[in-house]
């Protein structure tokens, strides 16, 4: 593997010898930071599920429609991306920052890949980063406040990362316990796989066992209705709950993908 395709770590938690997420993400959108067992199990999920290029593609654009649209005509200034991923083109911060220059961004994950990236690309500005599992929402927000003014209005970004908590009722929980730690008026920005039938998303399933026998972590989709739970309490802008490549796009007819998408605000 040439210089150009290894991905740069500094950590010995890395693991190279199984396919992870973050990293298989990155092949499937193009990305260089990515291994060969990453390639192998990404190229095997897209010949069983070939339309899940378009997922990632469009769960990407879906994040810089949102923060674009939360920055620029909503006035957000904080953001607090839960789940961050390898950073490519146009991170949150740098949407955000582009547009609002005193916009304040905080990034959360726990792939060592990912820290080592972040140490290197995501500490400009008011741009922070904090290694934490989403299972602990409680520390992710006490370590945000460091760089986040807690009693303004926080855009809370959880996308493709509440698939990975394969308990519903724990995942409805996290949402629940961080979005009660910001004020009214902050938002909640969410994208979430689906095997529902509207979105075709019946090849996910095989797909997703595959996934869940030869990477890590383990994946799990989930219906319409348990993702429009992830809301309650929260007003969602319109469109609504949708796939996340038809919310707020200026093609006439995107083609879906079976990924929903939606952002709320806390009353």
């Amino acid at each position: 593997m040439s210089e150009a395709q290894t991905p740069s770590s500094g950590s010995s938690r890395l693991n190279t010898a199984v396919a992870h997420n973050a990293r298989v993400w990155n092949y499937w959108i193009g990305g260089k930071d990515n291994y060969e067992v990453d390639r192998a199990v990404g190229a095997q999920v897209a010949g069983m599920f070939p339309v899940i290029r378009d997922v990632a593609r469009a769960d990407r654009e879906f994040l810089g429609r949102a923060v674009r649209h939360l920055a620029t005509d909503l006035g957000t200034r904080q953001f607090l991306d839960i789940g961050t991923g390898l950073p490519t083109l146009d991170n949150t911060h740098e949407i955000a920052q582009r547009i609002a220059p005193e916009s304040r961004v905080v990034y959360v994950d726990n792939d060592p890949i990912v820290l080592a990236h972040a140490r290197k690309l995501l500490t400009e500005g008011a741009t922070d980063y904090i290694e934490a599992d989403v299972h602990h929402p409680e520390a992710i927000v006490e370590r945000a406040g460091a760089t986040l003014d807690l009693d303004r209005p926080v855009a809370v970004m959880m996308l493709g990362i509440l698939n990975f908590v394969l308990d519903t009722d724990r995942a409805q929980d996290i949402v629940r316990r961080v979005m009660a730690a910001v004020p009214s008026g902050s938002w909640l920005v969410l994208t979430h796989p689906t095997t529902d039938a509207e979105l075709g998303g019946e090849g996910n399933i095989a797909a997703m066992r595959f996934w869940n026998e030869n990477a890590t972590p383990p994946i799990t989709a989930r219906s319409r209705a348990q993702i429009a739970a992830f809301f309650e309490g929260l007003d969602l802008l319109d469109p609504g709950l949708v796939s996340c490549a038809r919310w707020r796009t200026e093609s006439d007819s995107p083609a879906l993908v079976p990924q929903f998408g939606a952002v709320a605000v806390k009353p």
